[in-house]
């Protein structure tokens, strides 16, 4: 009995070790793992780096933000650590509502008030 056991855990061992290298060949075909191999592990932006331990938050970033876009070059992608990543979209994701305002008004208002408009003459009682 006790090989009977033995070798249903190791067939279900080696399939286990199967599925995991085809999924890990799978991760290395994605555009991820191109760009993992590509580039060294290190933040496009604040120059972080990446070792094995922490590479889960090392991201890819599209930068055209087209998904479907993946040249097998890399042209396209940039690494980017996860708070990077996120304030990249930010700021894509404020200009894009920017300027989705109405046309013709200015996204920011107008400055009227001048602090300085007094200080010629504020300064010219001192001398």
């Amino acid at each position: 009995m006790g090989q009977k056991k033995s070798n249903a855990d190791q067939k279900k061992l080696d399939r286990i070790v199967t599925e995991a290298r085809r999924n890990q060949e799978l991760r290395e075909q994605s555009y991820r793992g191109q760009a993992l191999k590509l580039y060294p592990w290190i933040c496009g932006r604040c120059a972080r780096e990446f070792t094995h331990k922490n590479l889960n938050e090392l991201t890819v970033h599209h930068k055209d933000h087209n998904h479907d876009n993946n040249p097998t070059d890399g042209s396209n992608w940039e690494l980017l650590c996860l708070y990077c990543h996120d304030n990249e979209h930010s700021k894509y994701e404020q200009t894009r509502f920017d300027s989705n305002l109405q046309a013709g008004k200015r996204a920011n208002p107008v400055a009227t008030h001048n602090p300085f408009a007094d200080l010629r003459t504020l300064l010219g009682n001192k001398k």
